[in-house]
């Protein structure tokens, strides 16, 4: 098939002149595909898989189209509005959108939850052309009357299936039925099950179907590898080896608990990892994807989570140490590497019982792939790992400072700031409430490098409540001995709480802890 150019393809010079400044001249087929469609002002269906370049396929046209017109930002209105399922992929959405919207003096935000939402709704009133959101964070500020879709001209749903998965499409349905009916619509799915057909039936008028063939897929710059170590032992030193090279690697997990507990064992083995799942603040989780990007981490160790919307160039190496529970999961895990015409190299590693089970997930994912009985010395694992990384010192420790009540020193202030800044608000609403367990010690503002974070605070004046994180009396320590303190105070609600002290030696401590 001929390569065509951006610019044979009708996209404004301007935007040309842009993806030139980034090395990018010759369309994707699915970009070649859609975009005289899509400039048009024709409502597109992109079936594609994940990879295939769909994010600049509908960015291209949506900044073409606002900036076609003159209208100025109206506070609250948005222009465009593009639907995410994942804090993840809004950001890496917005990254493409940006430089794109700036050659036309565009104004681009994001909107998801996880965070405060001072900063959005301070992006809202000073004017925003197009809106990168998640569904939940958006309705909100729609309801409290932040934010209205009034005035969209183009919409745009990406990932549309995954929305389906994580049970977002009721919530998409409210929002684009939002949107003015009359305009443009592209809605990018790797399938139309699960109720994607609905919304493709109910939002897009005389759509045009464009689906990017297998044979110019990303599936078809992979190769995929099983690798069966004898047990479970084998498996640990196979899934070191295989995480040692140069290059950029990604290892899924099926719990949160051992992607954490992995990547913790890589970086004090000399292999710098980061982790990423449901347990990490947004503020953490944009951290780790900065040290994976940059390369100071060259390994991401992940749950699900990462299997959709994380775009890192370069990424060689996909490894499922767990395998997954479906063939789904397998091929949007896989489809972190071989991205953008890249090749890249898939290991599945299968332990004897899992035999059954991870042979009928690949036959699902039509992925042909012989069992290889293998050692961390295979010639097959040396070839896949390639030049093997320098160790690189695992970085001390950094203490806790000891004592209790309120937080002390340069972590505190740390602290302090972040929860200023809305990176690691309790609530929605940004509240500066602390749920849980207000000092379990581990500063929100850890290194991103996994093993590093800040350690302490269990046995060193442990409280829990709410109103501003500490009971009365909470988080002294009781005599000389660790104590742990249950703070007395208030609930959430108001209530007085009962306090208790466990191995208290000091009568005094007993009775302020008890109020």
């Amino acid at each position: 098939m001929t390569s065509q150019t951006f610019a044979d393809l009708g996209v404004p010079a301007p935007l040309v002149d842009v993806l030139a400044s980034q090395g990018k001249n010759d369309a994707f087929p699915i970009q070649a595909d859609t975009l005289p469609d899509t400039l048009a002002g024709r409502d597109v269906l992109g079936r594609g898989k994940t990879g295939s370049g769909k994010t600049l396929a509908f960015s291209l046209p949506l900044v073409a189209r606002l900036a076609g017109k003159n209208d100025r930002r109206r506070g609250r209105k948005p222009r465009a509005l593009v639907l995410a399922p994942t804090r993840e992929l809004a950001n890496q959405i917005d990254e493409v959108i940006k430089p794109l919207a700036a050659a036309y003096g565009l104004v681009t935000t994001t909107v998801y939850g996880g965070v405060n939402q001072k900063r959005q709704v301070d992006a809202f009133n000073g004017g925003v052309d197009i809106l990168v959101a998640c569904p939940g964070r958006l309705e909100d500020l729609i309801g409290q009357g932040h934010a209205s879709l009034d005035d969209v001209e183009i919409t745009v749903l990406d990932e549309a299936d995954h929305m389906a998965d994580l049970g977002f499409l009721p919530g998409v349905t409210r929002l684009l039925s939002r949107t003015p009916a009359g305009g443009q619509r592209l809605l990018f799915s790797a399938t139309l099950d699960n109720g994607v057909d609905k919304l493709v039936k109910r939002f897009l008028r005389n759509e045009v179907l464009h689906s990017v063939d297998e044979a110019h897929s990303h599936v078809a710059a992979m190769t995929h590898h099983v690798f069966a170590p004898a047990d479970a032992d084998a498996k640990k030193e196979l899934v070191q080896t295989l995480a040692s090279g140069t290059a950029r690697r990604i290892l899924f997990m099926r719990t949160k608990h051992q992607a954490k507990k992995l990547a913790k064992a890589l970086t004090a083995a000399g292999i710098p990892s980061v982790d990423l799942h449901g347990n990490l603040s947004q503020p953490q989780r944009d951290r780790n994807l900065a040290a994976f990007g940059d390369g100071r981490a060259k390994v991401l160790v992940a749950t699900d989570v990462a299997a959709r919307g994380v775009h890192v160039d370069g990424v060689e190496l996909v490894v499922h140490v767990d395998p997954p529970v479906e063939h789904k999961a397998y091929l949007h895990r896989s489809g972190r590497t071989a991205r953008a015409g890249t090749a890249g190299d898939v290991v599945t590693i299968m332990l004897p019982e899992q035999r059954r089970d991870t042979l009928d997930i690949l036959r699902k994912a039509k992925i042909s792939a012989t069992p290889t009985p293998v050692t961390p010395t295979s010639p097959e694992v040396v070839a896949l790992v390639g030049e093997v990384a320098p160790y690189v010192k695992p970085e001390p420790v950094v203490a806790q400072p000891q004592g209790g009540g309120r937080s002390q020193g340069a972590n505190a202030q740390r602290k302090r700031a972040e929860r200023a800044q809305g990176g690691d608000a309790a609530s929605a609403g940004g509240g500066r409430r602390r749920r849980g367990r207000g000092g379990s010690g581990q500063s929100a503002d850890a290194p991103a490098v996994a093993g590093h974070a800040p350690q302490g605070g269990r046995g060193q004046g442990q409280r829990s409540g709410a109103g501003r994180g500490q009971g009365a009396g909470g988080g002294q320590r009781a005599g000389a001995g660790a104590s742990r303190t249950q703070g007395a105070g208030r609930s959430a609600s108001g209530t007085p709480t009962t306090g208790m002290v466990v191995g208290a030696r000091n009568p005094r401590t007993n009775r302020r802890a008890q109020g």
